[in-house]
């Protein structure tokens, strides 16, 4: 059942995304070659807690860091640690969901870490592009899936894949709600957006092949042939006119 937000929900929503983006702010001027993973984290569980938030992804079925912090070949789940020092020419990609009065903002960006190669860039901005070819079609009345074929659609045409396993979805009090938001498919079916949904929609872009594998530990997931993966997450309310981006 997708649930709609009413006004008030949606404003601790918005401020739920406020220190999602304050979060984001202080990682681009930390994340430098030299750093590792769990510092990331540990930075990012810094900011949230010090503005009155929960990193909601800390004990989140086992999950023992309060951000995804995803480097190179990992498509999402990163577990922090400080055996992973970030060197340059890497990404990494961020993902932070914070819950603020019993309701939750989820946001992901790809980091550069100094100066990266030419293939990286683009596949990150590629990965950016995606995610606001999609939200040009957001309104009410418009089938979900054309938002989903949109994202699919760009993704493919610069020569990129879009990883099936995951996808986005709706959010409040709960981190994942309905609908399911895939990265893929065909135009004109699913949901109809309405306003008052509050939807978490995130391409997942790779530079290879689509598929993926899963480590031992049971969250990280990589690419299968090793090529790099990007991930550009922003929450978003459907409004009478198009959608406002509340992690932003």
């Amino acid at each position: 059942m997708i649930i709609i937000k009413s006004s008030e929900e949606i404003e601790i929503i918005r401020k739920a995304g406020k220190i999602v983006k304050q979060v984001f702010d202080e990682l681009e001027r930390f994340i430098r070659p030299g750093v590792t993973t769990l510092q990331v984290s540990d930075l990012a569980e810094k900011v949230i807690r010090h503005a009155g938030g929960i990193p909601a992804s800390k004990g989140y079925y086992g999950f023992p860091g309060a951000i995804c912090t995803s480097v190179n070949d990992v498509i999402v789940h990163g577990i922090p640690s400080n055996k992973v020092r970030l060197k340059e020419g890497d990404i990494i990609s961020c993902d932070v969901v914070v819950t603020y009065q019993g309701y939750n903002a989820d946001a992901c960006r790809t980091y550069r870490v100094g100066k990266v190669k030419e293939n990286a860039d683009r596949l990150i901005r590629v990965t950016e592009e995606c995610l606001e070819e999609g939200l040009k079609l957001v309104k009410e009345g418009v089938h979900l899936s054309d938002v989903s074929h949109a994202i699919q659609e760009y993704a493919e045409k610069n020569g990129y894949s879009v990883v099936r396993e995951f996808t986005g979805h709706g959010i409040g009090r709960n981190m994942h709600e309905d609908p399911m938001i895939p990265n893929y498919g065909e135009p004109g079916h699913g949901p109809i957006l309405k306003e008052g949904m509050v939807l978490a929609i995130e391409p997942m872009i790779l530079e290879g092949e689509k598929e993926c594998y899963v480590l031992p530990d049971e969250w990280t997931t990589k690419t299968r042939d090793g090529k790099l993966a990007s991930h550009h997450e922003n929450t978003i309310v459907v409004t009478k006119d198009g959608y406002e981006v509340l992690t932003k």
